[in-house]
């Protein structure tokens, strides 16, 4: 049921539009290229069945567990628009 302005699919193509957005950012952060042997932040080996299993991989299972951890505190996109959703 649309109010207002909106079209009768305006809510379900803003799910698309955000699950898209979501999908071409997780995409664009995946390693390519060839991976390393060494970790580039603290320099420990990367054993080769990790190398084997992620290609382009440049960080070690510990640093890159704390690297998402770090990517994961910022926000999404803000498409509510409400004043609510810009003070989380």
């Amino acid at each position: 049921m649309a109010t207002g302005w909106a079209g009768d699919g305006a809510v379900q193509d803003q799910i698309d539009a955000t699950i898209k957005d979501s999908i071409q950012r997780a995409r664009s952060k995946l390693p390519q290229g060839p991976g390393l042997r060494h970790c580039e932040h603290c320099e420990a080996a990367i054993p080769a069945a990790r190398r084997q299993a992620v290609p382009g991989v440049r960080l070690c299972v510990t640093c890159q567990q704390a690297q998402d951890l770090g990517d994961r505190a910022g926000g999404g996109y803000n498409r509510r628009g409400s004043k609510d959703s810009q003070l989380r």
